[in-house]
């Protein structure tokens, strides 16, 4: 008997004497059975099974989607997903991002799936981040070279981002293939564990079409991937803070050189009681140092000199130096900076400014 995917009714009838019986087995059989001798004939078998009415395809896809072995699964992004505003501010907030981090490795990123698959510039990110230079080849061409290069790389961000496997959403064939979806999911883990001082869209997803291979037939299912929930956690806490800074940065340089004039005033106020003097906001407080010598200055007490490195050698000396005056900070009734110590040693003026913001406005009246 035969019945069209159960558009109507179930007939009982002989094939040897229906025509149409045999014509319709004859072309359930081509759709079903795959042939391995011609790549066109896949290709065309491929197209027709995906769209079969059991597992419809509201878009067509590339002829090298459909070639998959049995059991095989692969996802790809549907294409209309693709133009929805909130997933393109996404992109462009984490592509700003990225080339602010790089903006000293002479790096710009425009494409995140054509710029990132390789790792080479996931490396220098998180190089950059982390404050780790990784052992790695710096440049690699074979595509073998790049998957183990790449390996390296997410080894390491897995094992800092201490994310459990079941709960990783991206992987060395998924970034390498320049999977949208498995580099939004790691770009956004990074930059919510480095606090990256940025707003990310709440509640972005992309349109996935799950494809398998199953008995030879391509079967489909669409699934809505969210990428972002609610972005205000763990950002709610410096949201004002960070977007003031940002606005000046990004739409008032003047007030912002203002602002730096301030600071420069305040701090010198007390370092000059040690005949010491700051005019670069960025890179004389990137050791650690004067933030240390600052607090016990506002404080009123010594800082003993075995506590810090009064003379850092290198970036971890800096990083410790930092992080004790974090903790002096505490003591003194302020919250824990939201920067990282990190972040300070690179210089990132924006995130200097915040912790001297801070300082300003509970010492600002202190002789």
């Amino acid at each position: 008997c035969f019945s069209t995917f159960n558009q109507g009714p179930t007939m009982k009838c002989s094939s040897k004497n229906n025509p149409a019986v045999f014509m319709g087995k004859s072309l359930l059989s081509r759709l079903v059975y795959t042939s391995n001798t011609v790549m066109s004939e896949l290709q065309e078998e491929g197209m027709n099974a995906i769209n079969l009415p059991l597992s419809p395809i509201p878009f067509e896809l590339d002829p090298e989607d459909t070639m998959l072995e049995e059991n095989e699964v692969r996802t790809m992004v549907d294409p209309n997903s693709k133009s929805d505003p909130k997933l393109q501010e996404l992109m462009k907030v984490l592509i700003d991002w990225i080339n602010d981090v790089l903006v000293g490795e002479r790096i710009i990123v425009k494409d995140l799936a054509e710029d990132l698959y390789d790792g080479q510039v996931l490396q220098k990110l998180f190089e950059k981040l982390e404050g780790e230079k990784l052992n790695v080849a710096e440049v690699t061409q074979s595509e073998i070279a790049q998957k183990q290069k790449l390996q390296t790389v997410l080894e390491k961000i897995n094992d800092t981002l201490k994310v459990s496997t079941r709960n990783i959403k991206w992987n060395v064939d998924s970034v390498h293939a320049k999977s949208v979806v498995a580099i939004l999911h790691l770009l956004v883990a990074l930059s919510q564990h480095f606090r990256a001082p940025i707003r990310l869209p709440d509640h972005v997803s992309i349109q996935v079409v799950v494809v398998q291979k199953r008995e030879g037939i391509l079967q489909s299912r669409q699934i809505q991937e969210e990428i972002t929930g609610n972005t205000e956690y763990p950002f709610a806490l410096f949201l004002s803070e960070r977007d003031a800074f940002d606005t000046l940065f990004d739409h008032a340089p003047d007030k912002l050189n203002v602002v730096k004039k301030t600071l420069i005033t305040f701090v010198n106020k007390h370092l000059n009681k040690l005949n010491l003097e700051v005019s670069e906001l960025d890179t004389q407080f990137a050791d650690g140092v004067y933030l240390v010598l600052l607090m016990g200055l506002l404080e009123g007490y010594f800082v003993p000199l075995y506590n810090f490195f009064l003379t850092p050698e290198n970036f971890e000396q800096k990083v410790h130096n930092v992080s004790f005056s974090f903790e002096l900070m505490q003591d003194g009734g302020l919250e824990r900076p939201k920067p990282r110590p990190e972040d300070i040693v690179n210089c990132d003026l924006k995130s200097t400014l915040r912790v001297l913001y801070n300082l300003f406005t509970k010492y600002r009246n202190v002789e």
